[in-house]
């Protein structure tokens, strides 16, 4: 299913005229080799371009459309018309004599077999290059001396003669498209992703811009131990896959990486995605809308296209027409040394992903302090309410990125180390954040709705946006008093250093038969203090403890609660005290 949606992928792309064709691969070079008419090499110029990296310009390669290089594994193996100093010269600092005069041979021989019959000046000026070139003197040609550094360093050369570079000559290129077309990468057999016979690939075109895999590219289908092979078959014999759709896939998704602008990180993961018309307002769109990436809309905009979207009515968005109904793919990759592994892979109409987003989005939908400017809490944002804020390494665990990827966009139930992680920061912390609130709520409203009931320990009544007065939830209420105990403290002792919070949250939250007389005990204390200076304030908290009171006059603090009733808490304690905040800001504005 993946390598064809690719497939089909690049087959949209060409049709836009928006990516290179078979035989074709964007390659980064760094330098030129200027040749004369008689094969001499006369000047050596780098092509390469600043490009920003990070907040600086630096030097970097060009991406040009070239002959697609071989992949490489052990042995020797040319590419034509642009390879590295040791193909192309004979020389590199690897310490190995014999093998590079050995990729030097092999080069030569390959030029010579593509253009011995090809009827133009630049192929016979690179022709007579190979055939006067002597890689033992290379190394003290006064042409390369200024960057032999550099080139030895393993950028890539190109030829250029007077008439421009020579893999734009037409009969060039030609050739190597007879030699591209011709060239049988394996014995014949019915491709597996397109149906149609042809030669099968026996090596993959390599993955590159993953992030953690190696620079040089890595395999998304690799065989390389008998481990994996089945039925005596050798590498990707075992998965056959043809000449045209092993370029194709790989071509694709090189484009979709390429574009650093549109590719995401979840944990470890790289994720992009595409639409089957291959128009790039898609990603952007559900890259603003999911991972909070910029968009050119204002977020009022965004949400508007979202909803319309959502309703099944198309939308203008940077001149392109978006379908709710087009197919939708995300592509997570994960590195493993020299090969990728898939970490997920989602396929959906737009509006079915963006529903289920809107949903997820509504889940969490939470009272929000006054300093958070996030209007919606993107993944990113989410999964950093697992993580701690002190740890060198604050990226949250991979497998629960995915997880929580997968549970939001297929609208299933969220997974338990989501609720666990967050549960885990609050003990840790004593601190309900709006994050950590909002998954609280999000997780339990979703585990209702997939049992089709509601969990008498964290009901309907508790799971709500603002502070519901009216809950008569006995965790929910305890939870609000605590909060109201804490504002009575700090309002009787201000600037103090420890807090009823920091010595007794978690326990009130556990044990609230043990807890609760000694916070009600010091509350009645802090309320006394309160009426020598500010008695009005004192009697508006007294009315506040005597009214949640009334609520469990009549029930017994519990003994023990469980993790869905501290969730009942920390939410009753996280919705009292933002209503708290807001009536204090709401009369600063009066």
């Amino acid at each position: 299913m993946i390598l064809q949606a690719l497939t089909e992928y690049y087959r949209a792309l060409e049709r836009e005229g928006k990516i290179t064709a078979p035989g074709w691969s964007p390659v980064k070079v760094s330098f030129a080799l200027y040749l004369g008419t008689s094969g001499t090499l006369e000047q050596m110029v780098s092509i390469q371009t600043e490009q920003p990296k990070g907040k600086k310009m630096v030097l970097a390669p060009q991406n040009i459309p070239l002959p697609a290089p071989v992949k490489r594994t052990v042995g020797v193996a040319a590419n034509f018309l642009c390879d590295n100093s040791s193909y192309l010269l004979g020389i590199d600092n690897k310490g190995k004599p014999q093998r590079t005069l050995e990729c030097f041979a092999a080069c030569k021989e390959l030029h010579e077999n593509l253009l011995k019959d090809v009827d133009s000046p630049a192929a016979q000026s690179v022709l007579a290059f190979f055939r006067t070139w002597d890689p033992e003197k290379a190394r003290e040609n006064p042409i390369l001396a200024e960057c032999l550094e550099d080139i030895l360093a393993g950028g890539n050369l190109i030829f250029r003669t007077e008439n421009g570079y020579v893999h734009e000559d037409p009969a060039v290129r030609r050739a190597w498209e007879t030699y591209y077309n011709s060239a049988g990468g394996g014995p014949q057999g019915i491709c597996l992703v397109t149906g149609e016979m042809g030669p099968i690939e026996n090596i993959h075109p390599s993955i590159k811009n993953v992030v953690g895999a190696q620079s040089s590219g890595a395999a998304l289908v690799s065989f390389n131990a008998p481990a994996f092979c089945s039925y005596g078959k050798e590498q990707n014999l075992n998965a056959p896959t043809g000449k045209f759709a092993s370029f194709a896939y790989t071509a694709a998704l090189n484009h979709l990486l390429a574009d650093r602008d549109h590719i995401f990180r979840i944990g470890d993961a790289t994720v992009v995605c595409w639409a089957g018309n291959a128009k790039p307002a898609y990603a952007v769109l559900f890259g603003g809308a999911f991972f909070g990436s910029p968009v050119s809309y204002t977020e009022n905009d965004l949400r508007g296209m979202i909803k319309s979207l959502c309703s099944g009515q198309q939308v203008v968005y940077d001149e392109d027409n978006l379908d709710p109904d087009m197919d939708f793919y995300i592509l997570g990759l994960s590195p493993n040394a020299a090969r990728l592994s898939v970490r997920f892979f989602l396929h959906n109409t737009f509006g079915g992903f963006l529903r289920n987003l809107q949903a997820h989005y509504d889940r969490l939908e939470i009272v929000r302090p006054t300093y958070d400017k996030f209007e919606t809490l993107p993944l990113w944002k989410l999964l950093s309410e697992t993580v701690n804020e002190n740890s060198r390494d604050k990226a949250p665990a991979p497998e629960l990125a995915g997880e929580v990827l997968w549970a939001v966009l297929m609208n299933t139930r969220y997974p338990a180390t989501l609720l666990n992680g967050a549960t885990l920061r609050i003990r840790a912390e004593r601190e309900v954040t709006r994050g950590r609130a909002a998954i609280l709520k999000a997780y339990y409203i979703k585990l209702s709705e997939a049992a089709n009931r509601e969990n008498p320990d964290i009901p309907k009544e508790v799971l709500q946006v603002t502070l519901n007065p009216d809950a008569s939830n006995i965790p929910y209420t305890l939870g609000r008093l605590f909060s109201v105990m804490e504002a009575i403290q700090e309002a009787a002792n201000p600037g103090i250093n420890a807090t009823i919070k920091d010595k007794y949250f978690n326990s009130a939250a556990a044990t609230p038969a043990v807890i609760f007389p000694v916070l009600t005990n010091l509350a009645q204390k802090h309320l006394k203090k309160l009426r020598s200076s500010n008695r009005g304030l004192s009697i508006v908290y007294d009315k506040q403890l005597t009214e949640l009171f009334s609520k469990l006059e009549e029930t017994e603090y519990p003994a023990r609660m469980n993790l869905p009733q501290q969730g009942s808490f920390q939410l009753g304690y996280y919705h009292q005290t933002q209503a708290r905040y807001q009536k204090k800001e709401e009369k600063e504005h009066v």
